[in-house]
């Protein structure tokens, strides 16, 4: 795990230090506070989608559902596809419940719930996001699909923790502050990269590229209502930016954050989003359903074959 101290005294004496009820809520059933889910509910690769009602969309593809759980906008299915069990679970929009589903996933995995303390022995789950996104690329049309190679930020969640960016990261941030000139008038960017273990199983009928998470979907989107523009030029700044080989092809609401909270958390996490707009062209999908449902059957199949 990529989170464990070079001194292993430190992460002992972490271990054994029961985790307080008011930092880990766990209710009467034995189940994690905002997922209901207990540990023995949870797959070790889990699909997160935005939408509550995309959770049945994926399951009904399951051979068989074993658990059915839903807490507010969190609904949870845990079944099979053929020999491999799979979690979905929903997390609403944004950011601020990522910070949640991640968190308490990684809890489930990696918290002993009888004595409140880390387990000695970590778990890696494979997160993998099936959501919706808007191109930024002519090239990346309606209804075609973008796997993320890495999740920028400029939503603020990660800016709250303690991150461990490599040097291509952190001058690919800096990069990006200059090209862009978004800067801590809004919030300061941050970075995480998909895994390469997940990411080498979704390359044909993909495009890749960087992914930018937004904190909302309007102003944070570039769009105008009736409300003007801190930035009325983010949209041709992110659609410009390059770093080397990587352009930003897309952004949506909560790849960043899955990316920066998984990775230190040393899970494999992946974003695989199906374009239902493009921001250039302004062109919005006649069925961005039909695009989900591809982008479901495909991710479910390459699933259950390859992890």
């Amino acid at each position: 795990m990529q989170n464990i101290p070079p001194d292993k005294s430190v992460f002992k004496k972490k271990i054994m230090s029961s985790i307080a009820a008011s930092e880990l809520i766990i209710n009467n059933r034995g189940a994690i506070y905002h997922l209901d889910c207990r540990p023995e509910e949870i797959a070790s690769t889990i699909i997160t989608v935005g939408d509550p009602a995309r959770v049945a969309e994926v399951s009904k593809h399951f051979d068989s559902v074993e658990v059915k759980n839903q807490h507010r906008e969190f609904i949870t299915h845990t079944g099979y596809v053929n020999k491999k069990r799979i979690t979905v679970v929903s997390s609403g929009i944004g950011t601020d419940n990522i910070d949640i589903v991640v968190n308490e996933l990684d809890a489930l995995a990696n918290i002993d719930f009888e004595t409140r303390t880390i387990k000695e022995n970590l778990t890696q789950l494979n997160i993998i996001r099936v959501g919706t996104s808007g191109s930024l690329q002519m090239d990346i049309p309606v209804d075609s699909f973008v796997a993320s190679t890495h999740g920028l930020g400029i939503d603020n969640l990660m800016n709250f923790y303690r991150q461990n960016n490599n040097e291509e990261e952190k001058q690919l941030v800096q990069s990006f502050v200059t090209q862009t000139q978004l800067n801590n008038n809004f919030a300061h960017p941050y970075i995480g990269s998909a895994s390469g273990a997940l990411l080498k199983n979704f390359v044909d009928g993909f495009h890749h590229g960087i992914t930018v998470t937004c904190p909302g979907f309007y102003g944070p989107q570039g769009r105008v209502l009736r409300l003007g523009l801190a930035n009325p030029a983010l949209i041709d700044n992110l659609t410009s930016f390059t770093f080397g080989k990587h352009r930003i092809t897309n952004f949506e609401m909560e790849t960043a954050a899955i990316y920066g909270m998984g990775n230190l958390l040393g899970h494999h996490c992946l974003s695989l989003n199906a374009i239902v707009a493009n921001r250039i062209s302004k062109e919005f999908s006649k069925d961005g359903a039909a695009a989900v449902e591809n982008l479901i059957q495909k991710s479910l199949e390459i699933i259950a074959d390859n992890l």
